[in-house]
């Protein structure tokens, strides 16, 4: 067994910890202390986050995306293969480190979509770029924290409590989807989202696609105009 490679380490902002990036042969790791966040051989339900979302907005013209977490870039990938050619994505980190590692070693991993032209990166809090202007995106991609169950940080609770939801719904456009990514299933998060004005679809994905693996949740919210 190849032994994995300490590359880099940057610190998340608040509690978050320390992030560490390790190697092994082609396969890549980021980590939180002992808690392994995603690793490059996993990830369709990554690819399932944008897919769905995509699919639901596919007829729009010229449509505009906000993906919340950059990540090992496979829900970009994912979402820019899953657009047209007038589509517009805007990814929020708020790891500068991670950014970095995109352009740098996990630049291939998903074939370097923050080379492409439709792409904005801002090292920004997802929250407060969903705050700047209304109606603003077709859909709203959010993989922040494991999902709504982090509601126990401070953080967290401006997107998956009431009033983060109430201004994710305030920046789509018309009928916009709002697709959230969980580690689990969570009763109470869809309460809240149906409070909020959406319709909800609750889709269990796996972190190997097709191939099975983990299972994890994607709730597709429909802004209710």
């Amino acid at each position: 067994m190849i032994p994995w490679t300490f590359l880099d380490s940057a610190q998340a902002p608040g509690n978050g910890g320390e992030l560490r990036l390790y190697q092994r042969g082609a396969e890549f790791s980021i980590r939180v202390e002992k808690c392994e966040l995603m690793n490059s051989r996993h990830y369709g339900s990554e690819d399932a986050l944008a897919e769905l979302a995509c699919k639901r907005i596919a007829d729009r013209p010229h449509p505009q995306v906000l993906i919340g977490g950059l990540g090992m870039g496979y829900t970009l990938r994912a979402a820019l293969n899953s657009l047209k050619a007038d589509g517009k994505v805007v990814v929020a980190e708020l790891v500068p480190a991670v950014v970095v590692w995109n352009r740098g070693p996990l630049a291939e991993l998903a074939g370097n979509p923050l080379q492409d032209f439709r792409v904005t990166v801002r090292e920004n809090d997802v929250g407060q770029i969903m705050r700047e202007k209304q109606q603003a995106y077709d859909a709203i991609m959010l993989d922040v924290d494991n999902g709504p169950e982090g509601l126990t940080r401070k953080s967290n609770d401006l997107l998956y409590g009431l009033p983060g939801l109430k201004i994710a719904y305030d920046a789509l456009r018309p009928a916009g989807i709002l697709a959230v990514w969980s580690a689990g299933t969570n009763d109470a998060f869809v309460r809240r989202l149906r409070k909020t004005g959406f319709t909800v679809d609750e889709v269990p994905v796996r972190s190997r696609g097709a191939r099975g693996g983990a299972r994890y949740t994607v709730w597709l919210a429909q802004r209710g105009d």
